[in-house]
């Protein structure tokens, strides 16, 4: 009978084993173009280090657990970070990091007045060649100059700056608001820690409109607000299942 049940014990251990391990699944798309699936992303834990890329639909399958941050990054776009508040599927969009124009537009041409006179300023006149010697150079052949979209330019350089703006701040917030720098503070600590962080990390717009922002006093603030909050308030709700 012994032996039976030692042999039970270890036919189940593999399974206990397996229950336990976590991951985390999803996607990546081009942001521009949501319809593209990303092959060969670099998704990494930065927690736990692990990594892997991408498949060539997008997907990806990384161990991972509640409060790590995933990094994703492809050569060509912006790196994003993703902190995990559960599990469910993810889908990802990266934009497009490089400046480079994908085409011109021209959107209407007109004449420019300098081809019109000469180096005296004065009106150039028709040669015996065209037929119409004598006459003043008034027509609409020649010296075209053509209007780029220039709004269509400006509009997709602002949307890089704001996109490298806002990856600069979310740094900003990860080298600042971390384990560490709160520990430094507060007594928090395990899974206690980890809710904190998520219910009170500050966000991109926080961070903007408060320049220089002080972390320190944020961070004492928010442990205070923490510690008015009911017991079963300051944990996240339960992980639901997949």
């Amino acid at each position: 009978m012994v032996k039976y049940l030692f042999l039970f014990f270890v036919s189940i251990a593999p399974l206990g084993l397996w229950a336990q391990t976590t991951t985390v699944t999803g996607a990546v798309y081009d942001f521009d173009n949501k319809s593209f699936p990303m092959q060969d992303v670099l998704v990494r834990n930065l927690d736990s280090k692990k990594t892997i890329k991408t498949k060539a639909a997008g997907q990806f399958s990384l161990p991972a657990k509640v409060g790590d941050l995933i990094e994703f990054s492809h050569p060509g776009y912006h790196t994003d970070t993703l902190y995990l508040i559960d599990l469910k599927p993810k889908m990802v969009y990266l934009p497009v990091k490089s400046t480079d124009l994908k085409g011109v537009e021209i959107t209407s041409t007109k004449v420019n007045p300098s081809v019109m006179v000469d180096g005296t300023g004065r009106p150039i006149k028709r040669v015996m060649t065209d037929g119409l010697e004598g006459k003043k150079n008034t027509d609409r052949a020649g010296g075209v100059v053509l209007n780029l979209g220039y709004g269509k330019m400006k509009r997709d350089r602002e949307k890089v700056r704001f996109l490298e703006e806002r990856d600069a701040f979310e740094t900003e917030i990860r080298d600042n608001f971390n384990e560490k720098t709160i520990t430094d503070l507060v007594k928090l600590d395990a899974q206690e820690l980890k809710d904190f962080m998520v219910m009170y990390r500050p966000n991109v717009a926080l961070v903007m409109s408060e320049r220089p922002f002080n972390y320190r006093y944020y961070i004492a603030k928010a442990y205070n607000s923490w510690k008015k909050l009911p017991a079963d308030q300051r944990r996240l709700p339960p992980m639901p299942k997949l």
